[in-house]
């Protein structure tokens, strides 16, 4: 392990600047080890990475070597400068859009929100994907991936963590509670078998917890050593507005009461930036204003005892890539970064250096406002949420001294 293990980690959601999603087929080792110097100077200790599945798997029984060979060399990357990265598979979901292979469509699922963007063809409806859990060649293809990526990296001082997926449940949801768990249980098999003793999460977002998508926190906690959380109050319609920095700790805390008090690491937070005005989720934010979100977020999500928290995203995407999905149809995917698009350092980076190396801090055991039962949270997910985040933030104070988050 490169970091200590009692570190609060701080880490980044990684595609390049230049390249965005096409980073692996497209791949530049001197510029990943130019952004891993980057994110290593500025106090960041980890690199949550993304193998777009059409990319790896270009047929259901064939793994690109040149693609997973890019991988590792990644990988090498992070160890060089001194990072850890998280590996995140099936990929899938992400910044709006689902990125499939050809040979996963042909069904009739999929979520009627997000288009669908596979190898050569044009975005298209989102109603044509084979459903990840009860289609067994579907299920059987995912399992020789996982096994053949983890048997690659197998024992690699560079990866922290195996990821199983980005907020799968905005692609397909188990038709049932057994299909969930047997897909969970035969994925973490596969990446044991291949490289054990390794930490295995799976990338959760918050409507995970505002319905029944079948794996949320519970499920997940039974079968991987860390539950994730993702979380964007721009997105939350019972959230104070977009840089509602309250907002994530209290997704935090339901995971980890969720999930029988599981780490918790919350993997995903940001805010996109930009002059703009606007309203829900395009809203953009001022530079400085992002910046003090950053640091009050930092602040809750280590109060709350995460393990630590990663920042959406490394980079703004350059305008060479505005016009291709997903920056064509949401304009507000291209400006999360720390880093603007040229290589300058947006003002949230210092927010994060500042912070570096500080210690986990132990998750609070006083919950007045959490006066419910786990099966009664079930009964009404998105009812007890909402009452409960306002019973939350009347608790709640808005700034902690920085004598008590040092």
């Amino acid at each position: 392990m490169l970091t200590r293990p009692d570190a609060f980690r701080l880490g980044v959601n990684y595609w390049p600047a230049d390249k965005a999603m096409d980073w692996l087929m497209d791949y530049d080792p001197q510029a990943t080890r130019r952004d891993f110097v980057r994110a290593r100077s500025a106090g960041l200790d980890s690199v949550r990475v993304f193998v777009r599945w059409a990319d790896i798997q270009p047929d259901e029984t064939t793994i690109d070597p040149d693609v997973l060979g890019n991988l590792v060399d990644a990988t090498d990357a992070a160890v060089e400068v001194g990072v850890e990265v998280i590996v995140t598979l099936f990929v899938g979901h992400m910044s709006g859009v689902n990125w499939v292979p050809n040979w996963a469509t042909g069904g009739t699922d999929g979520d009627a929100r997000f288009r669908v963007v596979r190898p050569g063809a044009a975005p298209e409806g989102s109603r044509i994907l084979r459903n990840w859990y009860s289609d067994p060649a579907m299920v059987a293809a995912q399992e020789r991936l996982a096994r053949s990526v983890a048997g690659a990296l197998s024992g690699h001082p560079g990866v922290w963590m195996w990821d199983l997926g980005n907020e799968n449940s905005n692609c397909t949801i188990p038709p049932d509670a057994g299909a969930a768990e047997a897909w969970l249980d035969r994925i973490t098999s596969a990446i044991r078998s291949a490289d054990p003793g390794r930490p295995i999460t799976t990338g959760l977002h918050m409507e995970d917890l505002e319905d029944d998508r079948r794996i949320g926190p519970v499920e997940v906690a039974r079968h991987c050593e860390v539950v994730s959380m993702h979380g964007y109050p721009a997105y939350t319609a019972w959230a104070d507005g977009p840089a509602d920095d309250r907002l994530l700790p209290f997704l935090a805390l339901i995971t980890r009461w969720l999930a029988g008090g599981a780490d918790v690491l919350f993997e995903e937070f940001g805010l996109p930036t930009g002059e703009q005005a606007g309203t829900g989720p395009s809203t953009l934010t001022g530079e400085s204003a992002a910046a003090t979100y950053t640091g009050r977020a930092l602040d809750g999500l280590r109060r709350a005892g995460c393990t630590g928290a990663l920042l959406w995203c490394f980079a703004d995407y350059d305008p060479a890539l505005h016009h291709r999905p997903p920056f064509d149809e949401a304009p507000h995917e291209r400006s999360f970064g720390l880093w603007r698009s040229d290589g300058s350092a947006k003002p949230a980076v210092a927010e994060v250096t500042t912070r570096a190396g500080r210690p986990r801090m132990t998750p609070p055991t006083a919950r007045r406002w959490l006066d419910i039962t786990v099966e009664e949270f079930m009964a009404d997910r998105r009812q007890h949420l909402t009452r409960l985040y306002q019973r939350y933030s009347a608790e709640t104070p808005g700034k902690y001294p920085e004598a008590e988050i040092a």
